[in-house]
């Protein structure tokens, strides 16, 4: 249903056998987010960056190598995953990290610039061509989620502020009013729905993380700016997540059926809880970050986080181990700053021990791991993983400013 099927994982429908299960004795796991594994772990972005043009050649990045997806031949760059590495350069807090930013955010104009439906709209995954023709342009999932245009559209922001050139403010705001024109929703909550499919058909479900995206790319806007208008977008999205809450079971809903107002209940899912705080901050719904803790736990085959899903426990996702992590040293309650130290150490033991490392990159999964709705993760390294990763090591939340 959600837009994290295609933005997580792959933009290919990919099926691939079940990965041999390997038993590895747990080890003593120390330091998580040492600074010697958040450097590898930037190296692993400057490759995965770097693999098909270099300099300023204006290029997306191809969100996975090796293990399972890698024998698939998925070279799809996942514009989620593009916007997390330029958050995670802009977090590197370096000019070099700021000018590799810039490149991705170039790519991310340049898509937009030369979509054939000239819109403001972008792509949820495209060929990491580099980009110096519109023939370039390859939209490998051409469909049009709000969640991947709205993390585009934060990204652009932190790169209007970073660089103070326009164009990545124009670029944001014309992301902004694509799902304004065409999500903006009053059944029930109201809030926005999911976007357009490839063929262009309006998609009827509303999306609790994606609002959560949009609530913090419209305040981000908003701040920006200062135009009333984006403050009032936020508060429309904002509205909807807090009518997806849960009050009885401390966590929230994953958004409504096709009918938009009927919550559904049926996947019970990591990120719109860990997300949720990181974008609101809001001490009335901070118990669905302890949900997750509580519900998602996993320790499997020697390694340990959580699960995407509460349906499938059966693995390690080390991306929403992350920004769960993330999400916990932020609220620094008691006892968040040793959970998510004890998940940083995970992470870290996963990018030297976990099947198919490099001792640089972060895997997906530590196995072929549902999702409860269909599509899996893999134990092939992944661009959006290492990227949360090294924000969750320096205490950044790209919903808000960056530092």
């Amino acid at each position: 249903m959600q837009s994290r099927a295609i933005s997580r994982i792959s933009a290919f429908a990919v099926v691939v056998g079940c990965v041999a299960s390997l038993t590895l004795a747990p080890a003593a796991r120390a330091g998580g987010g040492s600074s010697a594994s958040v450097s590898n772990a930037y190296e692993f972005l400057d490759q995965m960056m770097d693999l098909y043009a270099t300099g300023s050649v204006p290029r997306l990045v191809q969100s996975f190598s090796g293990g399972p997806l890698g024998e698939e031949h998925d070279t799809a760059s996942v514009i989620y995953d593009d916007t997390l590495v330029i958050d995670a350069f802009l977090s590197e807090g370096s000019a070099e990290g700021v000018s590799r930013a810039e490149v991705i955010g170039n790519a991310l104009l340049y898509v937009q610039a030369n979509d054939p439906a000239g819109d403001g709209r972008i792509r949820e995954a495209y060929a990491p061509t580099p980009l110096s023709a519109p023939s370039d342009v390859d939209a490998v999932e051409k469909g049009s989620s709000t969640g991947p245009m709205a993390w585009a559209g934060q990204a652009l922001v932190h790169l209007y502020v970073a660089s103070d050139d326009a164009s990545y403010l124009a670029g944001a705001e014309a992301l902004g009013n694509w799902v304004q024109a065409h999500c903006y929703d009053r059944r029930g909550a109201g809030g926005y729905t999911g976007g357009e499919t490839p063929r262009g058909k309006r998609i009827r479900w509303k999306s609790t993380e994606e609002n959560i995206d949009l609530y913090s790319f419209f305040e981000l806007l908003a701040e920006t700016t200062g135009e009333a208008v984006w403050s009032a977008r936020a508060a429309w999205a904002r509205h909807f997540v807090e009518a997806m809450w849960d009050a009885r079971e401390g966590r929230f809903y994953e958004g409504t059926k096709t009918n938009g107002k009927t919550p559904n209940n049926e996947v019970q899912p990591e990120d719109v809880n860990s997300w949720s705080y990181l974008a609101l901050r809001d001490p009335a719904f901070q118990a669905s970050v302890s949900w997750d803790v509580a519900n998602l736990a996993v320790s499997a085959e020697g390694f340990s986080g959580v699960s995407f899903c509460e349906g499938a426990r059966t693995g390690v996702w080390f991306e929403g181990t992350a920004h769960l992590a993330d999400a916990l040293e932020l609220r620094d309650g008691p006892g968040d700053e040793a959970q998510a130290e004890a998940y940083l150490s995970d992470i870290e033991y996963a990018q030297t021990n976990g099947p198919n490392n490099d001792g640089l990159g972060i895997i997906a999964a530590s196995n072929k791991l549902s999702e409860c709705e269909g599509e899996f993760y893999y134990p092939s390294l992944h661009t959006g993983a290492t990227a949360w990763y090294v924000m969750a090591a320096r205490r950044v939340d790209p919903f808000l400013p960056l530092p």
